[in-house]
């Protein structure tokens, strides 16, 4: 799911989070440990799977039957923008779903609502997956869903322009610099989009709310600070020297960065596995890692989490709970990633063959040990306009480093006191 400016439009992890800790307290009285099950056993439960997504589920909800006896009916729902919609509709008027997946920047807002329940499992289910991931299905402390996959922007190169992948930024910089020249770049990133400009910032000692124990703080916004100046000028330096084209700044610099590279002018970029089918498509022989690090530091790319959640208004939280945990198990976490090619952030299946010999599922995983988790709480909506602007300002050469993110955290202060 490529991520633009808006906070809607945005694997297997070890590490590296905002919120690094897991739930404090996923405690409630609507909702059951797995480590039994008392309720009633319902005849079905009713699951919404993103959009060309479902066909796994077909197996899944068979054994789910044959092992409890309770059919599980499940339909597509495009995720990033109509599930919630419609969650609100039907949960209500009690023909909504039992379970739905979500992207987990989405969840501040939806818990805010009242839409899904938190979660109570075992403390085994939880260490199933990745810290990271736990902490991104995570908000005040309370845990609200279970991941599914995971997704964050990595080191794609032409095999045929580059031999070898760079280990570091800096060894990038000086091959950009010799093969820059008729046209051709030797790398391509869209700097002046905070989604991804934020892996270079983040590694610099920026942060975009202060983690306070797994909570975030709207309050306390790191974009301006002394790593941020610092990542914001060592970005533009990629532009003043012109290793990057005009071309590459505001709504258009992504379509024309892919036109670019597949038409074979450019050794690198740093983009999502939303890419890789599109180059392979083109006629490139792409070749994908991590990032390489900079100043010694692996850089810390936002990490885009999907996650499972029981829904408040579902009257079989209990059994609802019971299906979450059964569909990512390891097992069907492995399942679902040869049908959907989804990462998922289990970490026993960090070593699995079925990633570690898939080239694009390997560097997603890989880069995802030092990803961040996109903020979670619903302030997060404010920041991705201001910082765009700002960092086309930077970029452009049109303002200073400091003057122009100093602007952009008044900006989005200002913005969320407007919504409170």
């Amino acid at each position: 799911m490529k991520k633009t400016l808006s906070v809607f439009a945005m694997a297997v992890v070890i590490a590296g989070a905002l919120a690094a800790c897991g739930p404090t307290n996923n405690s409630s009285s609507n909702n059951t440990s797995s480590k039994g099950t008392t309720a009633s056993k319902p005849a079905k439960l009713v699951v919404w799977e993103d959009q060309k997504k479902s066909g796994w589920l077909q197996k899944v909800a068979a054994d789910f039957k044959k092992k409890y006896g309770i059919t599980v009916e499940y339909k597509e729902v495009e995720m990033a923008t109509k599930m919630g919609q419609q969650l609100r509709l039907d949960g209500p008027a009690g023909k909504g779903p039992d379970i739905v997946t979500l992207p987990h920047d989405q969840i501040g807002q939806v818990v805010t609502e009242g839409l899904i329940a938190p979660l109570n499992v075992d403390q085994s289910v939880v260490n199933r997956f990745s810290k990271s991931s736990i902490a991104a299905e995570t908000y005040k402390g309370k845990l609200y869903g279970l991941p599914k996959s995971t997704e964050t922007p990595v080191f794609v190169y032409n095999k045929d322009l580059m031999k070898t992948p760079p280990k570091t930024m800096e060894d990038l910089y000086n091959f950009s610099k010799g093969f820059t020249k008729n046209g051709n770049y030797g790398f391509l990133a869209l700097f002046d989009n905070y989604y991804f400009a934020h892996g270079i910032m983040a590694s610099m000692g920026s942060y975009v709310f202060k983690n306070n124990n797994g909570t975030l703080d709207p309050n306390d916004l790191g974009l301006n600070n002394a790593g941020a100046i610092q990542g914001a000028n060592y970005m533009a330096k990629w532009y003043k020297e012109g290793l990057f084209p005009r071309g590459i700044i505001g709504a258009n610099g992504g379509s024309t960065v892919d036109g670019l590279f597949t038409q074979g002018k450019v050794a690198s970029v740093m983009n999502g596995p939303w890419a890789f089918q599109p180059y392979t498509s083109a006629g490139i022989k792409i070749g994908m890692t991590a990032m390489p690090t900079l100043n010694g530091q692996h850089i810390k790319t936002f990490m885009g989490v999907k996650g499972w959640h029981v829904s408040a208004f579902s009257k079989n939280q209990e059994w609802a709970t019971k299906l979450v945990d059964f569909m990512t198990s390891d097992e069907n976490a492995k399942y679902r990633f040869t049908q959907t090619q989804e990462v998922p952030p289990n970490v026993a299946l960090l070593n699995d063959p079925v990633i570690k010999d898939n080239e694009g599922a390997k560097a997603v995983a890989e880069q995802s040990q030092y990803a961040e988790p996109m903020p979670n709480i619903p302030e997060t909506a404010q920041v991705w306009t201001p910082m765009g602007n700002a960092l086309q300002t930077v970029v452009t050469g049109k303002a200073d480093a400091k003057t122009a993110l100093d602007n952009a955290v008044k900006q989005i202060k200002d913005q969320i006191k407007s919504t409170k």
